[in-house]
């Protein structure tokens, strides 16, 4: 499943259009020197690695040269790299756990080599599930057990200790998963699905990659996702870190299955027409000596920088010294495997502000002024390591996605390395979800500033993509609330039924679900992403079995009852969000310019905005409903509804008639020379589309879905 070289060498560095970015931004021409001197930088460690290595296609298949590999004559090479040892030991079922009978050869530059000859009867003495550790011996005559860091596949007994064993890889040729199906194509408007295969059940337990790819992908592709990022894949000790405290970075996650089993679900995917995106951790990696990279040398360094700047202040983790020549190795390799061996079409790359400021984004307020993006404070190689990781990707694969996680709003983060950026395709929009909790928090929504929310909505860097979303795991997580959760809270449990009285906190609810989910959908970026189970509402918070709960799973799993049971409310949001998405897969508006608001009005709390040849209209006011009220149009013509929050199929009461065509009338009104007048009750949103062949298209597609 790898990719292929595009007809460019990656080791070639681009010819810099370092002026492209000054023109677009000249607030950035102050600190041009600085944005040369980054890109400089990255120039060298390219020189480097391709005079170290021979090319930068070579050094980052690391994987191929590291670790423990089984030879076609059966004979076994393992390498590795640890400049602290004082000796290297290979031990486990293979040799009756003698800790010092098969030593390596130490090398140059810390690394050491280790050949096993095949047995004498032909056979490979490590035999594929056996269990193997590596013995370092410090520089205090200490014998530390360890994992390899390139280890592939490691296994965790919850009846005895929690560590990790590490487990040779090595099936059959029979018994190794062959991709049938080939990659989509990279959709021009992503709308992404982040998902937790482990939680992705109904059932109180953790949940498989084979169950994922039967039950789950069916029900993101009919709910028009094109696009899942699967989260928690890279092996980490604590199931309740959601994924976010890695251990084995090479290794896919044994809680769900075997890695055959994740080529399957990936394969799955693929043939579903969906992008497949990896929540990658290369910010930080966990603690643990035992099963992970710390002190794997038996040194306080090694992968880590030493002292407190390897220490993570506030996540109790190590953080990688990204200008250690070996550490690129092993990290842009790292990226280079999930999408040769695993078949990955990108990665979200978690916690990308901790690596580009020393403060790693913590006690520190970004308030937009340049100096910090400049200063003393960006961590230069943590940024020039994203360089490289972005130049290599998109070189390697040019329909790669890569998606930065950053609060911070850094300038070029999602420009191309070339114009002197990180080369990120997308940045998480993350003011969003934060002014949509805050709003549910503090403020009546009587009391909602409808022009505060587009600013947030809309304020984002020219041409540079952002992923708008209006929740993600962070608001799901226990201590917190999702949308559905603060909108109706402990009514969930008791109103939720059809057939029941209406209530007006559920009728609420569910009207302003609906409003955030699309004017975030419409207005707020180049992509949409939702969680899983939000985009019907799931009730209550998501909490990971641990000690404080007795180890529970009730509250770690996806109750799939709910939108299923066509005696419960829970379908209308669900109706809704699949409604948006497949109207978005007709018009596109996710990939056509931003949305230009006309109008907006605090008092009567109504928005209107174009994007993609659509006029979007929304009525936050709790009470008002406007007839005859007037919006401006750009387009002359006829309208009529696309889309009404109000229908009954989304929760709502019907009242408006959306067979009603309507005409515009050649009076100014909002910037615009036409005009039209329309009716729009309170919480509602409605969608117009000029003429009727696309109505019926998108009608026709919405009776499929449905």
């Amino acid at each position: 499943m790898g990719g292929k070289w595009s007809s460019m060498d990656p080791s070639q560095v681009e010819v810099p259009e370092i002026n492209v970015l000054l023109q677009r931004d000249p607030y950035l021409k102050s600190y041009e020197n600085e944005i040369r001197k980054r890109y400089a930088l990255f120039k060298d460690y390219v020189e480097k690695l391709e005079t170290g290595d021979g090319s930068l296609d070579k050094f980052s298949r690391g994987y191929e040269i590291f670790g423990i590999h089984i030879n076609e004559d059966n004979s076994v090479v393992a390498r590795e790299w640890a400049p602290g040892a004082q000796e290297l030991y290979l031990t486990g079922d293979f040799n009756n756990w003698n800790r010092t009978a098969n030593s390596y050869k130490k090398l140059d530059y810390g690394k050491w080599e280790l050949h096993l000859p095949p047995n004498a009867d032909g056979t490979c003495p490590i035999k594929h599930l056996s269990e193997v550790k590596i013995i370092v011996k410090d520089h205090n005559n200490e014998l530390l057990e360890r994992l390899s860091p390139w280890a592939t596949y490691v296994t965790q007994n919850q009846s005895e200790s929690m560590v990790y064993k590490q487990r040779i890889w090595h099936p059959l040729s029979k018994n190794i998963y062959k991709f049938k199906y080939p990659k989509p194509k990279k959709p021009q408007s992503l709308r992404i699905y982040e998902c937790h295969v482990g939680i992705a059940t109904q059932e109180l337990k953790v949940g498989t990659y084979l169950e994922f790819a039967t039950n789950i992908l069916p029900r993101i592709v009919k709910q028009g996702y094109n696009a899942i990022q699967l989260m928690a894949i890279m092996e980490h000790a604590y199931y309740a870190s959601f994924g976010y405290q890695v251990t084995s970075f090479y290794a896919a996650s044994s809680r769900y299955g075997t890695p055959e089993e994740l080529k399957q679900l990936i394969d799955a995917a693929h043939q579903h027409g969906l992008y497949v995106l990896l929540d990658v951790v290369h910010s930080h990696a966990s603690k643990n000596t035992l099963d992970g990279l710390n002190m794997f040398d038996g040194t306080d360094g090694c992968f880590f920088h030493s002292g407190n700047r390897g220490q993570h202040p506030l996540w109790d983790s190590r953080l990688f010294n990204y200008g250690e020549y070996e550490v690129l190795r092993f990290l842009l390799s790292n990226l280079r495997w999930y999408i040769d061996e695993y078949g990955f079409d990108g990665y979200r790359f978690d916690g990308v502000t901790s690596m580009l400021y020393h403060s790693r984004g913590f006690g520190q307020g970004f308030s937009g002024h340049y100096d910090e993006y400049y200063g003393l404070n960006v961590d230069v190689e943590g940024v020039v390591y994203l360089m490289l990781a972005n130049h290599m990707l998109h070189y390697l694969y040019p329909e790669i996605v890569t998606v930065a996680e950053d609060v911070s709003g850094m300038p070029g983060v999602c420009r191309p390395v070339s114009e002197g950026g990180l080369g990120f395709d997308y940045r998480l929009a993350m003011a969003i979800p934060d002014k949509w909790i805050k709003l549910l928090k503090e403020v009546k929504d009587e009391d909602w500033k409808v022009g505060d929310i587009c600013w947030t909505l809309s304020n984002r860097r020219w041409m540079e993509k952002t992923i708008a979303y209006s929740e993600s795991h962070d608001q799901a997580l226990v201590g917190d609330k999702t949308i559905a959760f603060w909108l109706m809270d402990k009514e969930m449990y008791t109103h939720m039924s059809v057939i029941s009285p209406p209530n007006a906190i559920i009728s609420r609810g569910i009207a302003l679900h609906n409003l955030i989910t699309l004017i975030t959908h419409a207005l707020g970026g180049e992509a949409y992403l939702n969680f899983i189970g939000n985009e019907f509402g799931h009730p209550e918070w998501l909490d990971f079995p641990r000690t404080g709960n007795r180890n529970s799973y009730h509250y770690a799993r996806r109750q799939w009852n709910l939108v299923d049971d066509e005696l419960l409310k829970y379908k209308f949001m669900n109706n809704w969000d699949r409604a948006i998405n497949c109207l978005e897969e007709v018009y596109g508006w996710l990939h056509a310019q931003p949305a230009y608001v006309s109008w907006k009005h605090d008092d009567d709390k109504v928005v209107v905005f174009d994007r993609a040849q659509l006029i979007f209209v929304f009525n936050f006011h709790p009470v008002k409903s406007f007839a005859d009220y007037t919006i401006g149009v750009q387009i002359a013509g006829t309208y009529k509804i696309l889309l009404c929050s109000d229908d009954k199929d989304f929760g709502g009461e019907s009242r408006v008639d959306t067979s009603v065509q309507h005409f515009t009338q050649p009076k100014s009104f909002s910037n615009y020379s036409n005009s039209m007048m329309i009716y729009i009750p309170c919480r509602t949103a409605i969608i117009y589309v000029r003429g009727k062949t696309a109505i019926t298209l998108f009608i026709s597609m919405i009776i499929i879905s449905m």
